[in-house]
């Protein structure tokens, strides 16, 4: 893949709540010739204003299972209840169009990427603390109680992956989106930080 874009895939993790869809929806706003997101598959039902194809391609369960017997995902996992995947394919396709990777993928997904070949760069955002993270996924309005509880209770397991050494490039915390938007696009443009 790195012969076709001649750049290595940026793998971007962290809670769900910590606003990495902010960061690279600016990321990609500010440099859309330089960057491709890799669209996931996922099982779960769209959420208000999210579109097939360019959010996640919204697949059934079979046809997620039927994916994974073929071997397309580079990763896949569950989460709530439901199956997220990135396929082989999209991250080709964003190589081809010469950009470079984007993946915005859970822990799981960091630990099958890395047992790839795929020389990815791995950028953890993090909140500033568990109880901010919690009032930002009641804020979003956007998941039941027993949904914000699955993905706090993830939380929990994925910052403790987040801070141990070797677990990733940089790690972000997100108390103030421009600083740490600043810190993102130092990184994966690989400027000096002048911060």
């Amino acid at each position: 893949m790195s012969a076709a874009s001649g750049r290595r895939p940026v793998v971007v993790f962290g809670p769900s709540g910590t606003g990495k869809s902010t960061l690279l929806k600016r990321l990609f706003a500010e440099h859309p010739a330089e960057f491709g997101f890799s669209v996931s598959n996922t099982t779960r039902n769209p959420r208000a204003g999210e579109v097939n194809g360019k959010d996640y391609h919204f697949v059934s369960r079979e046809q997620f299972l039927e994916a994974v017997a073929r071997s397309e995902f580079i990763e896949h996992a569950e989460f709530s209840g439901n199956m997220y995947g990135t396929t082989v394919r999209a991250v080709k396709d964003v190589a081809e169009a010469g950009k470079t990777c984007i993946l915005d993928i859970d822990v799981q997904g960091v630990k099958s990427v890395k047992d790839t070949d795929l020389g990815a760069r791995f950028v953890f955002v993090a909140p500033p603390s568990e109880e901010e993270l919690e009032r930002r996924l009641r804020s979003r309005g956007t998941d039941d109680e027993a949904s914000i509880l699955k993905r706090l209770q993830a939380a929990k397991s994925e910052l403790e992956y987040g801070n141990q050494p070797g677990s990733c490039d940089i790690k972000i915390v997100n108390d103030n989106v421009d600083n740490a938007y600043a810190a993102l696009a130092d990184f994966i443009l690989g400027r000096e930080a002048a911060h």
